[in-house]
């Protein structure tokens, strides 16, 4: 039994030879060619999206995001209400952002969601009516002031949340600012 030639299209040579080496004339088959190809796409589409357009966050900016979500993580794990900690938290924009999401849905009614007062008092000057220390700011939303008719938030969002909405009333301000008390405070006439 004879076996069959093998196609024509199999044993074309090349002209050439190297080392004594003569290589088949072969077409590279249409998986290899599709991957090389769909390579060349992504690179260029990798390259356009981090080096031309600069869409994504470069090397730092992710570094500075992992360690602020580290440091959020460190702080509400043992979430203290001293002075230090919770301007620690109002330098946090992860605290700040959770914060503020609180403090949308359940202040805003009253204080506006610029902080600047309608029914009740402005929380972006440096006037006080409860004290303007950390704290104090954390206690007056923990347990309220019933007599001029601010909840008391602690029970209803719990202290983690409090501390979140303290440390985004304290992102407007600056640690050591002066601080002014007055006796009370009188929402600014309609407009």
């Amino acid at each position: 039994m004879n076996p069959l030639p093998p196609p024509d299209d199999e044993d074309t040579l090349r002209p050439h030879v190297f080392d004594g080496i003569q290589e088949y004339d072969k077409r590279l088959p249409n998986w290899w060619l599709m991957t090389l190809y769909g390579a060349i796409v992504y690179a260029v589409g990798y390259w356009g999206y981090y080096e031309w357009l600069r869409a994504a966050p470069d090397g730092a900016q992710e570094v500075v995001q992992a360690m602020a979500k580290i440091e959020a993580t460190r702080l509400a794990s043992a979430p203290t209400t001293d002075d230090a900690s919770l301007w620690k938290m109002s330098q946090n924009p992860i605290f700040v952002e959770a914060g503020r999401a609180t403090f949308n849905t359940t202040c805003a009614s009253c204080h506006t969601d610029k902080l600047t007062g309608a029914i009740g008092p402005n929380l972006v000057d440096r006037l006080w009516i409860h004290g303007g220390k950390p704290a104090e700011i954390y206690a007056t939303v923990d347990k309220g002031v019933l007599a001029k008719g601010m909840p008391p938030w602690g029970p209803v969002i719990g202290a983690k949340k409090a501390a979140e909405v303290t440390a985004y009333i304290l992102s407007y301000h600056t640690e050591g600012e002066p601080i002014e008390v007055q006796a009370a405070w009188i929402p600014p006439p309609p407009k």
